[in-house]
């Protein structure tokens, strides 16, 4: 007699039609105009991708953010105190040219026009990547975006003084220009209500890369994650599409770090883009950033043209 096995799985999942009917009837503030400066690099994102994934997404943030008001109430009721506000910490993780800075952004107008005002602050870590100075002493160029490439103590004293409700909190500023740490210029954050933190590792913990399981990692300090998900095949394409448009762009720039990729051949830059894939981001995402994924909150799972195709949602 067979019988059939049945899959658990740790999240409830979603295909477009099913998530876009959880946006109720949340009104869509943007439009196209608002839209354009959101954008990456090659990416088309329309105001139906955005009413049909990003409103809903929205509407559950808020949700959790006032539960976690709530709590914060209870227990100031129950010690007698008045204590700082918190500010809720949103992280997105993913890979390199999986479109997380656009989704960051997105969510950030989103939850700063929600009919309740919230102030709502974006940092990267890319700013929290050591110098060019020491990731070259230390022969760690080829490791670039890989945990080891960050200050994570810089960034853990960060995250908690963001988190403790310390005013005026800096970080540090990273050029993509010039591939390095810009020296002595800061963003300040500044007691926001909400702090959405964008980058490729912010869901690592010490099971993903074998450090001292006592140690404190970005993940203890987050409230809500979520990982946006690609295959690798589409990741490849969406990495030599952006590589091309920056050698034509930014590249040119005789202050670019990469300036001597502006006069590759197309031919030339598309082998040089894949080189690049296979040896780093790729293998970064294989290694570090993929095995994190299914820690997060909520993962957004893309098909062609950066579309979302599921959303999964941790039960």
């Amino acid at each position: 007699m067979g019988s059939t096995q049945k899959k658990f799985t740790p999240f409830l999942e979603f295909d477009r039609r099913q998530w876009a009917a959880l946006r109720k009837s949340v009104p869509l503030t943007l439009t196209e105009q608002d839209l354009e400066p959101l954008l990456g690099f090659n990416e088309e994102l329309s105001l139906e991708e955005v009413s049909t994934i990003y409103l809903p997404l929205t509407r559950l943030v808020n949700y959790y953010i006032e539960e976690n008001l709530r709590r914060q109430t209870v227990l100031h009721r129950f010690l007698g105190v008045e204590t700082p506000k918190v500010p809720y910490i949103i992280s997105i993780a993913g890979s390199v040219a999986v479109g997380k800075s656009t989704s960051a952004r997105i969510l950030q107008s989103l939850l700063s026009n929600w009919p309740r005002k919230r102030k709502v602050d974006l940092i990267t870590t890319d700013g929290f990547l050591y110098p060019l100075a020491t990731l070259q002493q230390e022969n760690l160029l080829q490791k670039k975006g890989f945990p080891v490439s960050y200050d994570t103590q810089r960034l853990i004293r960060f995250i908690s003084d963001i988190k403790s409700g310390k005013s005026a909190v800096k970080a540090p500023i990273y050029s993509h220009l010039t591939y390095d740490i810009v020296p002595d210029h800061y963003n300040v954050i500044d007691q926001p209500d909400i702090l959405i933190l964008e980058g490729l590792n912010v869901l690592q913990t010490s099971a993903n890369h074998g450090m001292n399981p006592d140690r404190l990692f970005v993940s203890d300090f987050v409230d809500f994650s979520i990982f946006v998900d690609a295959k690798e095949s589409l990741l490849k394409t969406w990495y030599t599409k952006r590589f091309l448009t920056f050698r034509k762009g930014a590249f040119s720039d005789p202050n670019a770090y990469f300036h001597h990729y502006s006069s590759l051949s197309e031919q030339e830059a598309v082998a040089t883009a894949h080189h690049i894939w296979d040896t780093i981001n790729g293998l970064n995402l294989k290694q570090n950033i993929l095995p994190s994924s299914e820690r997060a909150n909520l993962i957004l799972v893309k098909g062609a043209n950066h579309e979302i195709e599921r959303v999964k949602l941790r039960k």
